[in-house]
């Protein structure tokens, strides 16, 4: 870049020179000749005056330095030439500054003479005996005058080339020098060049976002970590004991009357493995997006009450009453998912709940929204573990969580499906008395984003 802009000031310094020679050279090429033209016209008046006073005498030892002196009879016929044979030149009468004199008193012109072969300024005047005196010097063409003015016009040039080279070099150094001290970690200080500004603040952008992304990894190679490691202690707990009771039995060992409860023991276990198992599958296909799944127009209310009937029993048997109120509500997504999500609430609500509690779910259908709220009178969610309850694996309560048998998994399941339907999901909760999740689904998002 420094040789660039070196090479761009060298060429721009280099054009203007020319261009200035130029311009001085036509300015003082036309001074010269006005010039020229102004001391012929003064000569050609003292050389009418000698004549009018002294006649032929007047050319007698007259010497113009380089000036031709002719005098033209009234007729055209040239009398006395200084730089030729009088006797064999041709008439005169037709030449523009002899008419002209003869006319006005006063004439001139320019033009080619074949006499001298060379271009020349004529001034010519009337004498009183109605004779013509004419006057010519040589009219030099531009590069003659270049040419005399040559080597101080090569001097000038060359210390000017020297001197824009000199300043090109220092110049160009001087501007590429705040580039090279960009800070690339910190674009955006010290910005010598507001032109720069915008492509600076697009740098500093690209590196909060991967810094950004760069903490993202971090973290979510950090979930991946803990996921792993909670899937390994969350599946080893059921192994080992249907390992240890499955041992038992097949070694004899086992009594006939405790038989049935080992084989409950397993069976209880293995169930609670294949829960993990089907909510692991279950977070990884959210985790994709469900693209795969079927989009379709379905009713909230419908799904809700449908999760409610299959949780009847659950609800019984911890001695939580169970209802659901409100009104059909439609809206577009996938009903599978939206199932997890009422599912998932209502059945955490009635595994965190007390004795005699209650979970109360109910569906509004607003004019842009359609609003799903679970709310139970269990023990409540502290303050320091609010921000933490979606996490995977996260439990609250983790002595009650295994008593009661979760996974651990289904807020992070409710978490992905409402992000797939766009929908919003808000907590409130009062440790000892209750929590209350609401989860507002859109009724018109984009679909093709769903």
């Amino acid at each position: 870049m420094t040789k660039r802009i070196f090479q761009s000031i060298c060429v721009v310094a280099v054009t203007v020179l020319l261009a200035t020679l130029i311009l001085i050279m036509g300015v003082l090429y036309d001074y010269f000749s006005r010039v020229q033209s102004e001391q012929l016209s003064d000569q050609a008046d003292m050389a009418a005056k000698g004549m009018a006073g002294q006649g032929v005498d007047f050319f007698q030892g007259l010497d113009l330095d380089g000036c031709r002196i002719s005098w033209i009879a009234a007729d055209g016929r040239v009398l006395y030439d200084n730089m030729g044979d009088a006797e064999s030149m041709e008439n005169h009468l037709d030449r523009e500054e002899v008419r002209e004199a003869m006319e006005t008193g006063r004439g001139e012109s320019s033009r080619y003479s074949h006499t001298l072969t060379q271009k020349l300024s004529y001034q010519a005047r009337l004498l009183p005996d109605g004779t013509v005196i004419r006057l010519a010097v040589s009219k030099y063409p531009v590069w003659v005058l270049m040419m005399g003015v040559l080597q101080p016009v090569l001097v000038v040039a060359l210390l000017a080339v020297l001197l824009s080279l000199l300043l090109a070099s220092r110049l160009s150094a001087k501007l590429i020098k705040p580039l090279n001290e960009v800070d690339l970690t910190d674009p955006l200080k010290n910005v010598e060049y507001e032109e720069l500004r915008p492509l600076l603040s697009r740098i500093d952008s690209q590196h909060k976002q991967l810094k950004r992304d760069r903490e993202e990894l971090e973290k979510n190679e950090q979930i991946r970590r803990e996921f792993t490691a909670n899937v390994s202690h969350e599946m080893k707990t059921p192994l080992h004991s249907i390992s240890g009771y499955a041992e038992l039995l097949a070694n004899g060992i086992a009594r006939p009357e405790d038989v049935q409860n080992f084989s409950a023991k397993i069976y209880s276990e293995s169930q609670r493995m294949t829960s993990l198992v089907e909510d692991i599958i279950e977070l990884s296909h959210l985790d994709t997006g469900a693209a795969d799944m079927k989009r379709e127009e379905a009713d909230l209310y419908l799904i809700a009450r449908t999760a409610v009937d299959s949780l009847t029993m659950a609800a019984k048997e911890a001695e939580v009453e169970l209802k659901i109120s409100g009104e059909s509500a439609k809206i577009y997504g996938v009903p599978q998912l939206i199932y997890g999500i009422c599912y998932n609430l209502c059945d955490n609500a009635i595994k965190y709940n007390r004795k005699k509690g209650s979970v109360n779910v109910s569906v509004k259908n607003g004019e842009d929204e359609a609003i799903l709220k679970v709310s139970d009178t269990g023990i409540g969610i502290p303050e320091e573990s609010r921000e933490r309850i979606f996490e995977r694996f996260y439990r609250v309560d983790k002595s009650r969580s295994k008593a009661v048998g979760g996974t651990g998994l289904g807020l992070s399941i409710v978490k992905h499906a409402a992000l797939i339907h766009h929908a919003k999901i808000e907590m409130e909760s009062v440790p000892g008395s209750g929590t209350s999740f609401t989860v507002r689904f859109p009724k018109n998002p984009e679909r093709k984003e769903l």
